[in-house]
């Protein structure tokens, strides 16, 4: 555990600084904002962490109420790392955050590595902002399949993978309309209505997105 660095400042931001600001702790944030994530899994969807590194920010983040670790009941009994609620508090700050850099999406580069759930935030956003109801949305890209918890909030944000039991809707769509949604150049309805998002699903909320 490496010790607290501070700006001794008596401001409420420079305090949040201290102990979000290192490099890794908010995309660390970010992982397990879907839930329990073992080491393993983190340090995957984590490129170009070291293990050292991201070792010490885990240990950081208990030590800073942020988030804790515990083991799984058998036979999993394995050590899994969740989110505190102060941890999780810090979904707001990440939303904001990405809508602020999302200018700064231009052509993905060479060197850019993408998983599929780090669409999850910004698609959330953006689900939040144009529909009145609340429900697991199944998200099917390229690059990958995630999900998310559309006004849960006892639930985890998001998941990786497919959704656990049948969503009340599905969106199919390409990285490319994705990334128009992450960038705001491109509204969700908007895209449906223009047939670059493919919404499947029987129930009202599936309906309500086809005929918006």
């Amino acid at each position: 555990m490496s010790p607290r660095r501070s700006y001794d400042q008596y401001c409420s931001t420079a305090r949040a600084l201290d102990v979000v600001g290192d490099r890794w702790t908010l995309l660390i944030v970010r992982e397990l904002l879907a839930g329990p994530r073992r080491y393993t899994d983190l340090h995957a969807d984590l490129p170009g962490v070291s293990t050292d590194v991201l070792a010490s920010r885990l240990k950081d983040m208990e030590r800073d109420g942020l988030a804790e670790r515990r083991r799984l009941l058998p036979p999993g009994a394995a050590y899994v790392y969740e989110l505190t609620p102060r941890g999780k508090g810090l979904l707001p700050v990440l939303q904001a955050l990405g809508e602020w850099g999302q200018v700064e999406l231009a052509e993905r580069r060479a060197t850019d590595a993408v998983r599929a759930h780090w669409f999850a935030l910004p698609l959330l956003r953006e689900l939040e902002r144009r529909v009145g109801w609340a429900g697991l949305v199944e998200v099917r890209l390229e690059e990958g399949v995630f999900h998310l918890h559309v006004g849960v909030p006892e639930a985890p944000v998001y998941g990786d993978g497919p959704a656990p039991g049948d969503p009340d809707v599905r969106l199919v769509l390409d990285s490319a309309t994705c990334t128009a949604l992450a960038r705001g150049e491109l509204g969700l309805l908007g895209a449906v209505r223009d047939g670059r998002v493919e919404v499947q699903g029987d129930g009202a909320p599936a309906k309500e997105l086809r005929e918006t």
